[in-house]
């Protein structure tokens, strides 16, 4: 049976990555869609070789400067031992696109409806980058996706 993704339906959802790139580029773990909002409930991550570590942040909109497709750091745990295993479990959600840009900072309700809105092209995205190219991770990622389209 198909899970009904249409507009005003509020959906669990869950991504697993063997998170074992040869290199440090990115991961996307949410990609954001236009008029959706995500509330992030965990992100477990298990260290498959031992490590230098991982970044979790969202690149997208920084309010302050009014600047596209920043990188905002959630969390940053340090170094991992071979077999060891990191939860985040604080919740928090993001909207799935930015807004239309605006010079900032955020000082109005004009610009906190614009973020709201979501009425730019680029889509907000929950990412995971390794800091060396031989660390190894396993990662399952689980949210709440409310489309508001």
């Amino acid at each position: 049976m198909a899970i009904a993704r249409g507009a005003g339906t509020e959906i669990i959802r869950s991504a697993q990555f063997e998170y074992t790139a040869s290199n440090t580029t990115a991961q996307t773990l949410i990609l954001g869609e236009q008029h959706h909002i995500y509330t992030v409930l965990s992100i477990i991550i298990f260290a498959k070789a031992a490590s230098t570590g991982m970044e979790v942040y969202i690149d997208g909109y920084d309010a302050l400067e009014g600047t596209t497709t920043q990188g905002v750091m959630l969390f940053n745990p340090g170094s991992m031992a071979i077999n060891e295993t990191y939860v985040w479990n604080d919740k928090f959600s993001f909207n799935g696109h930015e807004p239309t840009d605006f010079v900032g900072p955020m000082e109005d309700a004009t610009k906190q409806n614009a973020i709201a809105d979501q009425g730019s092209s680029s889509p907000n995205k929950l990412r995971m980058s390794k800091l060396a190219n031989g660390d190894q991770f396993e990662v399952l990622v689980s949210y709440i996706d409310q489309n508001n389209a």
